[in-house]
């Protein structure tokens, strides 16, 4: 423009910079039924029983544990290599999930070749970094991309195959073929992997402080790694300052090198993001067919996930894509594979979700490309395609008590999606260098591990003569509230207050053979093994109460106790009739679904590529809610966690697999800045769940996909802004999308001032930093 030409008013907003608005959000949820006894928590708000613990630093984790314990120490004596001292890994380019200590040969950037042991921490770290070691360099594969060209996959390739594919495709109107590349995810725990080693002294026996998801793992691998059995080992979790899967297999490789030498050690924040791996990188490749209304009849895709250097948990994330490949759509066709790529990178693990968001993030990455296919409002055409009450999966589960279609109206009424759009529409016409966008996503999420003999869990109740009671049970406690939970069983199903009722940890010694605390059930199956030990108890109290049944429950204890009558019991549970045969295409591999939808609006800086998160509303079906409160942070907790993955972090590698963003000053984890700035969440109303217990439903993992409608709002704005360039057709937009990628996609004058082979895309496998 001229100096006498005035800015047209729609460029204004190019000036305008982006601000945080005052926060707004609100959380609902039903009350307990009239006539509830006042003691009776269950369905209550209980505030988390660590809470203000946790928010004072007073909470003690392992970590805490070892920088009080044994502050000031010898260093071990020749021969005496079972004292307290500290351990700092040397880390170069090494180590498989069953091996320790490499030797010959090592397949990624963050292997463990050997151990220093020393009296501080900071002579650890110079000793660690005094150790040379010459390496032969290999040609390294580390992208999805390079393992397929060199067909570098681990066997065990899974296939779900129903309807006539073909068939489908012929009596499609439209076929549409794309990929879509997910980026993995660091778990970013506040507490780093950490274990404190006890040698008792006496028969090879152990006890371990540890981090961890999984005390029986650890447990057995420790016992494997002493020579001894397992019973000479005793794994103690007080809480963990965090796990979301990392901790579910991946520290049992630090725990049993703690335990060879009888030490105590904790990664720092680069060494762990080095070595333990996180959430898969996935590439999907879809061909969908469906007709001109939207509806799909046909659907083949294949995934392949980065495994890394070695199987860990690869499969049965891969699995559960599978699993979740429809999200909340019904197929009546489906073709799929997947594939899981070994890499030189170090092995991928369990992540909150478990390969569920990677599985759902390709199905709404085709429903949206066919929707915008067809002309049609995306809203309309994902309800179209919802599953209804009866319907049968693509892996030929049927689905009963199916409340996704409540939830779905409820938030596109709850959200005002239509009066909104409208608004956005208008706000888009006016400024065409900021864009607003909007999306509302369902998801489904299968509860049960996909190992059928994981799903078992078990308690123990001892009430002592006081009436106070010492609860036990399988799972461990992250922050996620398990504990508080269970207490809240303790109490309804003893009858006494939960003030009563105490956990102290979760330990090996105590209950058994433990299933990790994960794939969401843990409060299924420790709640009813709870229940089960608590009743128990009470059969065996029902003669005292009835000869005295106006007596306190601590009358009744005294009486049982004075009566030789014991006030100890164990309990169990499994879920019943859960299996699945991926080559028959049969079987339950679930107990039941969990159900959320979510609508969020962003808007976006076409100039810069950044985003704010304007609005979000939730309605979620967690069954009947043991407690609203941490139901309800679970469900924000986990929503704030996938804008993570989908919007801000990105793992970066060097061309030899080497890790370039390790720690907060490289990885962008979400801030405070990040959480929507009007959050609305609701539990759906009375909807019962009859198979959990006291009908309540797993919140853990179902939620955190529902951060996909910021991604979906994300991709609806760059549309806007693309058809101000003149670009109207579907555009590929990978995970996740950061500022480079949404400025890259907002094709316009400027980049096509950049050379560029494919204008507007950004493909992360080709990036070399």
């Amino acid at each position: 423009k001229t100096m006498s030409e005035p800015v047209p008013s729609n460029y204004i907003s190019a000036t305008e910079l982006f601000h945080k608005d005052p926060i707004a959000n609100a959380q609902l949820f039903q009350e307990v039924p009239k006539g509830q006894a006042v003691e009776d928590m269950v369905g209550r708000p209980l505030v988390h029983v660590s809470a203000a613990k946790q928010a004072s630093g007073e909470a003690g984790v392992v970590s805490e544990l070892l920088l009080q314990k044994h502050r000031k120490e010898n260093f071990p004596k020749k021969n005496s290599i079972l004292s307290s001292c500290y351990l700092r890994v040397h880390v170069g380019k090494v180590i498989h999930t069953f091996n320790v200590f490499f030797k010959k040969s090592v397949t990624c950037v963050g292997h463990i070749i050997g151990a220093v042991l020393a009296d501080t921490q900071e002579h650890s770290r110079r000793a660690a970094k005094a150790v040379k070691i010459k390496y032969e360099e290999l040609k390294p594969i580390v992208t999805i991309q390079e393992a397929i060209e060199k067909q570098s996959f681990f066997k065990d390739i899974k296939r779900i195959k129903k309807g006539d594919v073909k068939k489908g495709f012929e009596e499609s109107d439209h076929i549409l073929e794309g990929e879509m590349y997910i980026g993995g995810q660091e778990h970013f725990y506040l507490e780093t992997q950490c274990t404190l080693a006890v040698p008792k002294g006496e028969d090879g026996e152990m006890e371990l402080f540890v981090s961890t998801q999984n005390p029986t793992k650890t447990q057995e691998f420790a016992a494997n790694a002493l020579g001894v059995p397992s019973n000479r080992v005793v794994v103690r979790v007080k809480r963990m300052g965090g796990g979301f899967g990392g901790k579910e297999t991946r520290s049992t490789i630090l725990t049993s090198v703690v335990a060879v030498a009888a030490f105590k050690c904790m990664l720092d924040r680069d060494e762990d993001m080095l070595i333990s791996g996180g959430r898969h990188p996935f590439l999907g490749r879809y061909k969908v067919g469906f007709m001109k209304n939207g509806k799909v009849k046909s659907l083949e895709v294949s995934y392949y996930s980065n495994g890394g250097n070695s199987v860990d948990l690869s499969h049965g994330v891969m699995d559960r894509a599978l699993l979740h490949l429809d999200n909340s759509y019904n197929i009546p066709n489906v073709s799929s594979v997947g594939i899981v790529c070994k890499t030189n990178l170090p092995s991928n693990t369990a992540f909150r979700g478990f390969g569920g968001p990677q599985g759902m993030m390709i199905a709404e990455c085709w429903m949206s490309d066919l929707a915008r296919k067809c002309g049609l409002p995306p809203e309309e055409v994902r309800k179209l395609n919802l599953y209804h009450e009866g319907d049968t999966t693509h892996f030929n589960q049927k689905l009963e008590g199916f409340t996704l279609r409540r939830c779905w109206d409820e938030c596109l009424s709850s959200s005002s999606y239509h009066a909104r759009k409208k608004l956005i529409e208008e706000f888009n016409k006016q400024n065409r260098w900021k864009k607003r966008g909007m999306s509302i996503i369902p998801t489904k999420f299968g509860i049960s591990f996909t190992v059928p003999f994981l799903n078992q869990a078990g308690a123990l109740v001892h009430v002592y003569t006081d009436g106070s009671v010492l609860l036990t049970h399988g799972g461990t406690e992250m922050g996620q509230g398990l504990h508080t939970k269970m207490i809240q069983v303790a109490s309804r199903a003893l009858g006494v207050p939960t003030s009563k009722i105490y956990i102290s940890e979760t330990s090996t010694n105590t209950v058994p053979n433990t299933s990790p605390t994960a794939a969401s059930v843990s409060t299924d199956i420790n709640g009813l093994a709870v229940h089960n030990a608590c009743q128990t108890i009470l059969k065996r109290l029902e003669p005292i109460k009835q000869s005295n049944p106006k007596g306190s429950w601590e009358d009744w204890i005294k009486t049982a106790y004075e009566s030789c009558v014991s006030l100890s019991a164990t309990g169990f549970y499994r879920i019943p009739d859960v299996g699945y045969d991926f080559e028959k295409n049969e079987g339950k591999p679930f107990s039941y679904f969990s159900y959320g939808v979510a609508c969020s609006e962003v808007e976006i800086d076409c100039l810069t590529g950044d985003h704010k998160n304007i609005r979000t509303d939730i309605v979620m079906d967690v069954g009947t809610s043991l407690n609203p409160a941490i139901d309800i942070g679970q469900i924000e907790g986990a929503f704030v966690q996938g804008i993570g993955l989908f919007t801000l972090e990105e793992l970066r590698y060097s061309p030899e697999g080497n890790l370039y963003t390790r720690g907060p000053g490289m990885y962008k984890i979400p801030a405070f800045g990040d959480i929507p700035t009007e959050f609305y969440v609701s539990l759906l109303r009375d909807c019962p769940n009859s198979k959990a217990v006291y009908s309540s439903k797993a919140v853990g993992e179902p939620p955190l996909f529902l951060s996909a409608s910021v991604f979906y709002a994300i991709k609806d704005a760059i549309y806007s802004a693309r058809k101000d360039s003149g670009l109207t057709e579907a555009f590929r937009l990978d995970s996740p999308a950061t500022p480079e990628r949404i400025r890259n996609a907002c094709v316009d004058i400027f980049t096509k001032m950049c050379p560029s082979a494919e204008p507007g895309t950004f493909k992360p496998w080709c990036v070399r930093v």
